[in-house]
């Protein structure tokens, strides 16, 4: 038993020595690798071959004499390497071609961009910092973004990133790191750096470790000074050092050494660790065994350059074993100490050889040794891809971190009981979080100049999300609450339930004395567009809060603490390509709307399309009328007309059903008494609602209140002003006699049938239904469908009689009526029958954006659920979404239109599934589901402007045509 265990021993030690002396920079290919890299060594003079240690800063944003002293650098003193700074990818791309140009050997090209090239250089993508990524569960998608990262870096010629940033972050306090690491966690750090590097290095753009030894526990910054470290080696073994074991196990090409005062580790107090020979060569290289590219830090900052002149630096530094030196500091100089260095033996030239020798077989892993100039052609496309916010929206959504959920604050449900108001706390915006609330349901931004005002004004509000928002510029932009804002977010919490919503670095949670009256709290790291707006689906429940925190927040919430939230089915807002559909394809959509627009097919209009309940489009176009004075928003309301009957009246029905009150085969007569014996009283509801009850289109109500020969409407019928007599509002300055209303029944009961059997399209069935669904219920049907619908929905922008609610402003007018309300008709339905009912009909009446519409026909397409709430049962939907009469060539099911059988009619593009769902209305409005392709789609327009002979946009079919190009979409 002795034996084999020290033979377990024996063979667990040498296979550790063997993982940690594996050399990164050998390619497969090692033969022709050494071969090349022996072919340039023959070739290279002395000074070629100092010239290859060094990496120069160049900028691609500064004027031709820097060009010209970087271009002497690669000529006259044969420097091999260069680290671009500021500037433009353009203009990198083009100077990278003309520098490469000049140098005998191709040039190793370097680039500092931990979160992208955004770091640097302007146009180009900015991902989450390390902190946001470190709260990341899945591993794999660091991999993605070090992939995604690796791309950009390829496609712009860089070789090298300086990238991950392997420190562990336990001091809260540190000015330099803080949000460039993965955490407090070494096997976070390691995981998440390993990760990042196995998909940089795929694409052959080599990862560079830093800043080892490690930085992550420093109260100073080294740009600035010689940070100091007092840990003995055991500490730095057992943390600092961790992450280094792991990823040098992995493959990561190269190491950065930092500029730190660690005596553990180095006893000459003056001498950083990136010049210690202690440090370079015996630690990093003989004890960990590391085979890598070894590459200082800056050998400008002040932790180095303070030490001695800038040619004594970089001469330690390669004393000191490190191969590459970053950003060298009087490289003539260095050139000169360096060769009296080997005249004088304290550099030997084997010493020498053996970093140019790693700095070539680099270069041949990088590609190098088949160099090819950088494309200029579609540079910013390419590195703007699409792909990029596919890939950041997914690191966001994994990092979002719910640290408290007191009796489950979040999601938020019950909208119809909740009143909720928003507090901007911190000194950056926060608009893009409250825009995205605001698409759940209302919540109102509250403000004022001191504490006590601001808590009168949250009086009457059941609940208040603090957004506490901080620049987003850099990691090293301030995190911390004022002092003002610390009592401010206490006093509120101590009188309303607070959700506090942190879009900074989480230490600042650290400022906080006590959590205890706190209801929720999530942190979303930054305060980018993505976090603002992504934190603010999470909320309502579009999406779960998976994230941990990297970080530990005194003894409150451990470093890995993170609660998972429930998901509620409401719906998410995205980009087209994250539910696989071509922004491309998308764009022919923009076509159309100029189309529309200068046709004056209508003013204006808003287009919606989700697609497995994620709403990827939703755009608003033109104005309000002709005038182009007020802009269409997608907060606009607009005239739904018979939409209402599928958002209004049929969900209603549907319910009423599902609870006995009615059944499909339930007459007339035993609904409404009034019509027994009348020639309707047999008309069941299925043939009511699938249009096949001989009922008549519709009828001219209106006309029997005008003079025959005038045409003016005659003054036993209106008044205009409201009076108890005269009270259903038809239009502004226009009331009719209330007894009226019982004339549209009576109407409607004695009206004619048709003669002929089969298919008419009918409004007058819906008028019933109003009354039906009124004395089932016993209250009216706007207040039916708001409270068991669009109050628990979120839908707070759709609504009968909009101007109880609504200023004209946010309201989008109809026509121009000149037969019988005579003048603009705005914020008063324009279905003049709907409008003598007093602007309540089941046919009409209905207004709504683009957005709430959709999360009516998405609790459609989720069988009946929505919100966390099931409002229909499934067997519901498909009872009513199914056709009765095909036989009898009928398209639609009950109430809701369907895919055309005849192909003459135009009732979708064509290209729907036969499951599918929807219907349009008058003014020029139209949604449709389709289970199949999981799409939802809502055109609203005031096509009826300036007057309702304005057909342009039926006879081209154009909302049809909209629909084939969202279908075209689909890319899978």
């Amino acid at each position: 038993m002795r034996i084999k265990l020290v033979v377990l021993f024996f063979i667990g030690f040498f296979c550790k020595i063997e993982s940690q002396t594996v050399d990164p920079l050998q390619t497969k290919d090692y033969l022709a690798q050494e071969k090349w890299v022996d072919s340039i060594m023959n070739t290279m003079s002395l000074d070629q071959k100092i010239g290859q240690l060094f990496m120069v800063q160049a900028y691609s944003n500064r004027d031709k004499k820097h060009e010209d002293f970087i271009s002497e650098m690669i000529t006259k003193y044969h420097v091999g390497n260069l680290i671009f700074m500021q500037g433009t990818p353009e203009k990198q791309a083009a100077l990278n071609n003309n520098y490469q140009s000049l140098a005998k050997i191709p040039l190793m090209i370097g680039f500092d961009g931990e979160w992208g090239l955004d770091m640097r250089l302007k146009n180009t993508y900015k991902f989450p910092w390390n902190m946001t990524l470190g709260a990341i569960r899945n591993d794999s998608l660091i991999k993605e973004f070090g992939a995604q990262l690796g791309k950009h870096c390829k496609r712009l010629g860089i070789h090298i990133n300086f990238a991950p940033v392997l420190d562990v972050n336990v001091n809260a306090a540190n000015p330099i790191i803080g949000n460039r690491s993965f955490g407090e966690d070494k096997e976070n750090v390691a995981q998440k750096a390993i990760a990042f590097t196995q998909g940089m290095q795929k694409h052959k753009v080599m990862a560079n470790g830093k800043h080892f030894p490690g930085h992550g526990d420093t109260a100073s910054d080294s740009h600035h000074t010689l940070p100091f470290l007092d840990f003995d080696k055991a500490r730095l073994d057992s943390i600092e050092l961790y992450p280094y074991r792991k990823i040098f196990d992995a493959g990561i090409g190269s190491v950065m050494t930092a500029h730190l005062n660690i005596p553990s580790l180095e006893t000459n107090p003056k001498l950083p660790t990136s010049l210690s020979k202690n440090v370079v060569t015996n630690l990093l290289q003989h004890e960990l065994g590391f085979n890598g590219l070894i590459i200082t830090d800056g050998l400008n900052m002040k932790g180095a350059a303070n030490y001695a002149t800038s040619a004594e630096i970089n001469l330690a530094a390669l004393q000191a074993g490190n191969d590459l030196l970053l950003i060298p500091q009087d490289v003539p100089a260095s050139i000169q100490l360096i060769k009296q260095a080997l005249l004088l033996n304290t550099l030997t030239e084997e010493r020498l050889e053996h970093s140019v020798r790693k700095i070539l077989k680099a270069k041949y892993w990088m590609g190098l040794h088949k160099y090819h100039p950088v494309d200029l052609n579609n540079l910013h496309e390419d590195l703007n891809s699409v792909s990029n916010e596919v890939l950041h929206r997914a690191l966001v959504k994994n990092s979002l971190t719910l640290l408290k959920n007191s009796n489950e604050a979040l999601p938020i449900v019950r909208l119809d009981k909740q009143k909720i108001a928003y507090v901007k706390l911190g000194d950056d915006s926060g608009d893009h979080f409250l825009n995205m609330l605001n698409n759940y349901t209302n919540v109102t931004k509250v403000s004022a100049p001191n504490l006590n005002e601001i808590l009168k004004k949250l009086t009457p509000y059941h609940k208040v999300i603090i957004g506490f928002h901080k620049s987003n510029a850099h990691p090293w932009k301030s995190y911390k609450f004022s002092q003002k804002e610390l009592v401010w977010l206490q006093e509120i919490a101590r009188h309303k339930e607070v959700t506090l919503a942190v879009f900074t670095s989480p230490y600042s949670l650290l400022q906080l004395k006590s959590f205890k009256n706190l209801s929720s709290i999530l942190v979303a790291y930054q305060n980018s567009k993505l976090a603002q707006e992504l934190s603010a689906q999470m909320l309502f429940g579009a999406f779960a809060a998976k994230g941990k925190l990297p970080v530990s927040i005194r003894d409150e919430f451990k470093q890995g603490v993170g609660l998972e939230s429930k998901t509620l089915g409401r719906l998410q807002y995205t980009i087209p390509e994250e539910v696989q559909m071509s922004s491309l394809v998308l764009k022919k959509i923009d076509s159309l709307a100029s189309h529309i627009l200068e046709e004056k097919m209508a003013p204006g209009f808003q287009i919606l399309a989700a697609r497995h309940g994620k709403v990827f489009l939703q755009k608003s176009y033109g104005y309000h009328t002709d005038k182009k004075v007020v802009k269409v928003k997608n907060s606009d309301l607009y005239d739904l007309a018979s939409l209402t009957k599928i958002l209004a009246s049929l969900p209603l029905l549907m319910k009423a059903e599902e609870e006995q009150k009615i059944s499909l085969n339930t007459t007339l007569a035993e609904l409404l008494p009034s019509f027994k014996n009348s020639n309707k009283d047999t008309l069941s509801v299925k043939e009511i609602l699938s249009h096949v009850a001989r009922l008549k289109s519709w009828i001219p109500f209106y006309k029997e209140t005008q003079d025959s020969i005038t045409g003016k409407n005659r003054k036993e019928f209106y008044r205009t002003e409201k009076s108890k007599k005269y009270s259903l509002k038809v239009a502004e300055n226009l009331y009719l006699k209330k007894t009226y209303r019982d004339s549209i029944y009576k109407y409607i009961k004695i009206a004619e049938q048709r003669e002929t059997e089969g298919y008419k399209y009918s409004d007058l069935g819906y008028y019933l239904f109003k009354k039906v669904l009124e004395d089932i219920y016993h209250k009216p049907l706007d207040q039916l469908a708001n409270e068991m619908f669009y109050a628990k929905l979120g839908a707070n922008r759709t609504t009968f009689l909009p101007l109880k609610k609504f200023t004209k402003h946010s309201i989008v007018p109809t026509e121009r009526d000149t037969y019988y309300r005579n003048q603009l008709v705005h914020g008063t339905v324009h279905d003049m029958g709907a409008a003598m009912l007093g602007g309540v009909a089941g046919h009409a009446g209905l207004f709504a954006n683009a957005n709430d519409v959709a999360k009516i026909m998405q609790m459609y397409l989720q069988n009946g659920y929505y919100g966390g709430k099931t409002y229909l049962k499934p067997e519901t939907i498909a009872k009513f979404t199914k056709r009765y009469f095909k036989d009898l060539k009928v398209r639609r099911g009950l109430g809701f239109d369907k895919p055309q059988l005849d192909k003459e009619i135009k009732a979708t593009c064509g290209c729907v599934s036969d499951e599918s769902f929807g219907h349009s209305g008058f003014t020029g409005t139209y949604t449709w589901a389709d289970p199949k392709s999981g799409i939802v789609y809502v055109f609203l327009s005031n096509r009826v402007y300036p007057t309702m002979s304005n057909t342009g946009l039926i006879e081209e079919n154009i909302r049809t045509e909209i629909q084939q190009v969202i279908q075209d979409a689909i890319l899978e």
